[in-house]
């Protein structure tokens, strides 16, 4: 069997220096999607900044509930690093891991592997070790004290859906970014600057606007705002079942004021969902087009 006729992952076996090694398996027995994503898994589980990501927020929730006696402070007090933490550590890992992986990549797509497939094994495989990495950090600690009575439950698994989305949708985009630049300082750069402006900036942005404003009606331009930023909205999910209005922040304070607590959370679950199908579009659509 010549090299150009043998199934992608007996290629990707013979590789022995960039990239994962996937199992000898027939197209019977897994799909490209999941040989893709089972190899990166390994590689990803492995990865001691992933390690180190779990650890951190295992060690967080641990102190955090040694000092507040409860899960449900505990998480209460993690909301603000939950929400700049969770994006800034996908977007960087995602741009290094797209990066990494490109020999890997290249090698794929040299034997008859359709694009899509070899991109949602890729996007997979970088957004599940992490969404695991940090349900891990938040649950254990949880788990091990008993602290996991019913409110404290329905507040975790609020938690880990919100961490999961923004995993996904920064996930996404820095696939997307890595994809569009070549040069890997340069996508990083993009990227940390992207996480800036979605964590920092724009909420400045939108306290001067409504300062500046403050005599004119700004309740639908500010819910407006709120939907045009990912971590708004996982904000707003996460106070509005707290009951906490000083985490609020002003668009979260408007959305409570306008629509309620039940409307809020619906509103923001769906905010999420068109954030998260936004950049997955985007980043599949450059890389159907790259030209490798």
């Amino acid at each position: 069997m010549s090299s150009a006729q043998r199934p992608f992952w007996l290629a990707a076996e013979a590789s022995t220096t960039d990239g994962p090694r996937l199992p000898p398996v027939s197209t019977a027995s897994m799909p490209v999607i999941g040989a893709v994503v089972a190899a990166q898994w390994r590689e990803i589980a492995r990865n001691r900044w992933v390690l180190a990501y779990a650890l951190v927020l295992l060690l967080l929730t641990e102190a955090l509930h040694q000092m507040g006696g409860s899960g449900t402070r505990a998480l209460t007090s993690l909301l603000n690093l939950v929400l700049l933490l969770v994006p800034l550590v996908t977007s960087v890992f995602g741009v290094v891991y797209w990066h990494a992986a490109r020999e890997f990549t290249e090698l794929l797509l040299a034997q008859p592997v359709a694009r899509r497939r070899l991109w949602w094994g890729l996007y997979l495989g970088l957004v599940l070790p992490l969404v695991a990495a940090y349900a891990i950090g938040l649950v254990l600690p949880l788990l091990w004290h008993r602290a996991l009575d019913g409110e404290t439950a329905r507040l975790l698994a609020l938690y880990v859906g919100v961490g999961a989305a923004l995993t996904a949708i920064f996930g996404a985009a820095a696939l997307w970014l890595g994809v569009r630049h070549d040069d890997r300082l340069r996508g990083l750069g993009v990227t940390l600057g992207l996480w800036f402006a979605a964590a920092v900036a724009y909420d400045a942005i939108v306290v001067w606007l409504a300062t500046a404003f403050a005599d004119w009606p700004l309740e639908r331009p500010m819910l407006i705002a709120m939907l045009g930023n990912p971590i708004d909205l996982a904000r707003t999910a996460l106070v509005l079942r707290l009951d906490s209005a000083a985490l609020m922040g002003y668009t979260g304070a408007v959305m409570a004021r306008t629509l309620g607590d039940a409307s809020g959370l619906v509103l923001s679950g769906l905010g999420l969902g068109v954030w998260l199908v936004l950049p997955v579009w985007l980043a599949l659509r450059a890389f159907e087009r790259k030209d490798f």
